[in-house]
């Protein structure tokens, strides 16, 4: 059997990635795939980053890591930017864009966002030719197969729905779930012969008041709206006197 974790959005919450760790050691599981968003609203990004290099064997880049490398020059972008090291922002801003892989002889294909770009969002009520779309190949990312299973991130809510005989997984939140208040990653077990699978959504408590108090001491923009919504588990929108972020 292969055993692979996939996790996402961690959003510089280090208490949660920690614990999802810890998690991952009892169950033995080594295999840790990152679907991007490593940094971005939480108070922790070089902790995280740092993490992630240290443990993950595959990352991917999500639109906060690239908006943190450079792409774009909010108020949220630029107070984890001061805090990385040159190297890790070019680690951030090389990350791949997606993964395909061969698992029981289907192709696998795991992004960020979408197949169509990082900014561009696949929702759960998207129409069916859009999601259809997202197993199409797109060669400007590197995306080359027809895909049978996408696994992707950056909605921070869990998902499974089945788009026309092919899964289309959303992995969760491990930092900054808004389905929840609890992190949740992904576990895909494939057997070694044959093309069976499954999937098991884990969902976990973690150190919520050392995170809050690690963000409210840390000088972060918008840790009112962070605090929130690790509180509620619903979304914060963002505002500066020059507009809505």
């Amino acid at each position: 059997m292969i055993r692979l974790a996939v996790l996402a959005d961690l959003h510089a919450n280090l208490a949660a990635t920690l614990a999802v760790h810890a998690d991952l050691q009892r169950r033995g599981i080594g295999e840790i795939w990152v679907l991007g968003d490593l940094v971005g609203k939480g108070p922790r990004p070089r902790a995280v980053v740092e993490w992630t290099q240290a443990h993950a064997t595959r990352v991917i880049q999500g639109n906060w890591d690239a908006r943190v490398g450079g792409a774009t020059h909010r108020p949220q972008d630029l107070w984890p930017r001061s805090l990385l090291t040159p190297g890790q922002l070019s680690y951030l801003g090389e990350l791949p864009y997606g993964i395909e892989e061969q698992f029981g002889g289907a192709w696998w294909r795991f992004v960020h966002a979408s197949s169509r770009g990082l900014f561009h969002r696949l929702y759960p009520h998207s129409s069916l030719s859009d999601q259809l779309e997202a197993f199409a190949p797109n060669p400007q990312f590197g995306l080359k197969e027809h895909a049978d299973a996408l696994v992707y991130a950056d909605m921070h809510e869990a998902l499974l729905l089945d788009v026309e005989g092919r899964p289309l997984i959303n992995c969760g939140s491990v930092g900054n779930p808004l389905d929840s208040t609890l992190p949740c990653y992904l576990i895909l077990e494939f057997a070694e012969q044959g093309p069976s699978y499954s999937t098991t959504f884990v969902r976990l408590t973690y150190d919520r008041q050392e995170e809050i108090a690690a963000a409210e001491s840390s000088g972060m923009p918008f840790v009112r709206e962070y605090v929130a919504e690790l509180l509620t588990g619903a979304h914060q929108k963002r505002r500066t006197r020059t507009g809505e972020f």
